[in-house]
């Protein structure tokens, strides 16, 4: 294959074709750039990940507490998962993948972090169902210690609220699966979720009904492809203490 373009990985799985690719940017100075799809989706890009790092920096920042006990649901190109690990006070972070693949190409090197998050002692891969985890209240996310709750989890999976990648997925975002989120939380924990585009008020207004806060922050960012700039949504939540 040219050097201009390489498709990395290509699997079926059970909600659609995965496939990885590199693409070099002529108009970026020859910059490669890491491209993740699913079916007909786009998913993610290694040129955008600003609201992805935001998703941790808020999702942690509003925490006052040392040795910090972290999930990161969706491990993508690994951005979130990566900020996570800057925050010097984290002492367990568990990133829960669906995909398969997806942890494979960190762990062969196929992608730019890879290395970095394989390479950390405090960061161990989970190849699991986040949904499903979440729905089972008698467990936390950790398979290693299923009797611990943790300080934050942090969701980077479906486009939006309102978007997702498989219909199952839509009972997460009502009442009832948010509350069987909150359980998963220590007192004072919270739930952080990126999202494509604006905040939607309406979900932010339902986090309220749950949570203790609820805030939704719009992340701007440039976007060189256009010259203009974009925008990605966090949602920040805390339950009470």
């Amino acid at each position: 294959m040219s050097l201009m373009y390489e498709e990395l990985d290509f699997r079926p799985t059970p909600i659609g074709d995965l496939m990885l690719r590199r693409r070099r940017l002529i108009q970026l100075g020859g910059l490669d750039i890491y491209e993740v799809k699913l079916g007909e989706y786009f998913l993610m890009t290694s040129l955008f990940h600003e609201a992805e790092v935001q998703l941790s920096k808020l999702g942690l920042g509003g925490l006052d507490k040392k040795d910090l006990d972290v999930v990161v649901g969706g491990l993508g190109l690994g951005y979130t998962a990566v900020s996570a690990l800057e925050d010097k006070r984290v002492t367990s972070l568990v990133v829960v993948e669906y995909l398969e693949g997806v942890i494979e190409w960190h762990q062969n090197g196929l992608v730019p972090l890879g290395k970095v998050l394989t390479g950390d002692p405090r960061c161990r891969l989970v190849h699991a169902d986040f949904f499903a985890l979440s729905r089972d209240v008698s467990k936390s996310f950790d398979p290693e210690y299923p009797a611990n709750k943790h300080d934050a989890i942090l969701l980077d999976i479906d486009h939006t609220p309102t978007n997702v990648l498989h219909q199952t997925n839509t009972r997460f975002y009502t009442e009832e699966g948010l509350e069987e989120l909150a359980q998963h939380l220590k007192p004072g924990g919270v739930f952080g979720l990126w999202a494509d585009g604006f905040p939607e008020e309406s979900f932010t207004d339902l986090l309220a009904m749950v949570f203790e806060s609820a805030e939704s922050h719009t992340i701007e960012f440039d976007n060189p492809l256009t010259g203009g700039s974009s925008e990605g949504a966090v949602y920040v939540a805390r339950v009470s203490l």
